[in-house]
């Protein structure tokens, strides 16, 4: 990239204007990135692509800024548009991130793949890779339904969540049960369905449903948790242990997904590492789950941080009045 040092040359007693070209504005664009000043960024990386408008570079690192803000549509658009009109091969990764954030898991893989197949050992093959094994986990999610199903899954879902977040378990049974039933081949419920099932006293039974849920898919997130908090709560701390440690390097893509893992260590006492997976959340995403504000009061204020603790409480129980005949995070 160019260094600028003077807006204006001059040579003898004339002044020679100095006209920025597309790789200046490039670069502050990408300095206003990196301070996180991405409204900054994303006027000069413009202007650049004004100057350029042929550069694939340009367009895909204003495409990581839309990326970054959550613009995954903008982004995509721009990548499809370098993709249609050169052989820039990176736009293969990047499609692919914005199609996993936006819950388009088979098109994420698809495009992952691409991408490796093309560039084996180019710069995102590592990310690729590990997008991929992500996507793995979230497996369980990915079925077929038609409009009217998804409409009659939704409601049980919304209804079986319902009574969960309020600890409701013995309500919550039935509902998925009949959930299970009508979309036998829908993985999720059958989680949820051994969650409930240890909380309302048949412990043994639930552990081992889900032992063999396991088996059927070593990387399921929805078992680890489930056998983390089960095994804790058995008093196995051990064997709950070593499901924990399956998880530490596990960052999943989805805000519920992320809050599922929050909550399962700070149900097994791991705080600090609780309150930071909290921290990466997007709270708008989960303001509708109690579990959220319940167990980041709770990693708060064993922190060290009761009045943090105390914020978190208060706001839970404005949005979620049941909360409010619990303990508190001080009594958990």
């Amino acid at each position: 990239m160019p260094q600028v040092k003077n807006k204006i040359k001059s040579k003898g007693n004339n002044i020679i204007p100095y006209i920025p070209d597309g790789d200046f504005y490039f670069t502050k664009g990408v300095e206003a990135f990196r301070k996180r000043k991405f409204d900054i960024a994303l006027k000069w990386m413009k202007k650049a692509i004004e100057q350029k408008p042929s550069d694939p570079l340009y367009q895909c690192q204003m495409s990581v800024i839309y990326t970054e803000i959550g613009a995954y549509h903008a982004a995509n658009q721009l990548l499809t548009n370098v993709m249609n009109e050169s052989e820039y091969i990176d736009c293969y990764y990047l499609i692919a991130n914005n199609y996993a954030h936006l819950g388009l898991l088979n098109d994420a893989k698809k495009y992952a793949t691409s991408y490796l197949e093309k560039e084996p050992d180019g710069d995102f093959s590592k990310d690729a890779e590990q997008l991929l094994e992500l996507l793995e986990i979230d497996d369980d999610d990915i079925e077929d339904f038609d409009l009217e199903d998804e409409d009659e899954l939704l409601i049980y879902q919304e209804t079986a969540f319902y009574h969960m977040e309020k600890l409701e378990w013995e309500k919550a049974l039935p509902i998925i049960e009949e959930m299970m039933t009508m979309f036998p081949e829908y993985q999720h419920p059958k989680h949820d369905y051994n969650q409930a099932l240890f909380f309302s006293g048949n412990r043994d039974e639930a552990v081992q449903k889900e032992l063999e849920l396991l088996k059927e898919n070593s990387n399921s997130l929805y078992s680890l948790t489930n056998l983390s908090v089960f095994y804790y709560e058995l008093g196995s701390k051990n064997q709950s242990e070593r499901y924990i440690q399956a998880l530490e390097n596990v960052y999943p893509i989805h805000e519920q997904q992320k809050l599922r893992l929050a909550v399962t260590l700070a149900r097994t006492a791991h705080y600090e590492e609780a309150y930071h997976r909290f921290r990466s959340i997007s709270k708008g995403k989960v303001k509708n789950h109690s579990s959220y504000y319940r167990w980041y009061s709770i990693s708060a204020f064993h922190l060290g941080e009761p009045a943090k603790a105390l914020k978190f409480w208060k706001e839970g129980c404005n949005l979620h009045p049941h909360l409010a005949n619990e303990l508190g995070p001080w009594n958990a």
